[in-house]
Formats: C-alpha cells, structure tokens, sequence
C-alpha cells in the first residue's frame, strides 16, 4: 500500500477538523499548530480534499474549513483517495498493461499483494471519521485512575525485615 505521509496526514487533518470544528469553522493554522503539519502542505491536502466535496472552505476574515458531510458519512478510503493516495500494494500498481515485470506479466507474487490492497481498502473502508471522533472522545473523557498512598509500610522492599 503506498499510504506515504500524504494519506496519514489527511486522515489526521480531517480528525482534526471533525473535533474541533464544533458548527463552525477551523483554521488551517490552527490544525497546523495542533498537529504540527506544516501550513502549506495541509493547505495542499484541504484543497484536494474540498474538491473531493469532503470540506468546505469559508473565505475571509473568520474563515476556515468545515466537514462538507456529516462524520459518520466519511470513510477513511474516501480522504486517502481524496489526495490520490493508491490503496494498491502491487509492484505495477494495478495497472494491467504494465504488470509487475513491465512486460504484461504478472510477477509470483501479485496475488498476494493484490489481495493485501483490498483488505486495507476494506478495513479503511469499514471506518468512518464519525467513529474515529467517537475514539478520540472516548479516550479524553475516560479518567485515569488517582494514585493513592494509604500506607507507607506497603513501600517497603518485601526483601528487607523489618
């Protein structure tokens, strides 16, 4: 799969987006700053991903980018294919003229890689944005436990004596 920084890094933004976009808009700035992606790569990304028809712009003072759908409306296939990610994890990339040797054939393991691709694209596929947003909160809203001292005499090494 050639999933480069490209496809991780849309999928990171458009979380990103999801959570805090809250009605309203975000910046590519603050994404940039939270997520520490450089402005001008996240702006490349955003406009492929707007014309995909996954985000909305808002031009202007007070303006950003919003989710063009609702969350749980986005597979995670659709932003890597958005900034023309391949899912293909052979050698020749699919393509059937080329094939793996350049020749029109197929090297011995293509169906291996083959059916790689379309496991990832079906488990990327399986996964909305919605329900990473829904992950994410989880984590945040679920407390870690307080550590308590109730007694010292527990410190002590069990292989001294007292």
């Amino acid at each position: 799969m050639k999933l480069t920084t490209k496809g991780r890094y849309a999928v990171t933004a458009m979380l990103d987006l999801a959570l805090h976009q809250h009605g309203g808009v975000v910046t590519v700035a603050d994404i940039s700053q939270r997520q520490r992606i450089s402005v001008a790569y996240l702006e490349q990304l955003f406009g492929r991903l707007r014309r995909y028809g996954l985000v909305e712009s808002v031009r202007g003072p007070g303006g950003g980018y919003r989710l063009a759908l609702p969350d749980s409306e986005i597979p995670l296939t659709h932003i890597v294919e958005a900034v023309n990610e391949s899912i293909s994890t052979t050698q020749c990339g699919g393509d059937p003229q080329q094939c793996c040797k350049g020749d029109g054939q197929q090297c011995l393991t293509h169906d291996l890689w083959e059916e790689l691709g379309d496991r990832i694209a079906q488990f990327l596929g399986g996964i909305t944005l919605g329900q990473l947003v829904e992950q994410q909160l989880r984590k945040e809203v679920t407390p870690m436990a307080p550590i308590r001292m109730t007694d010292r005499t527990s410190m002590r090494s069990p292989h001294k004596t007292a």
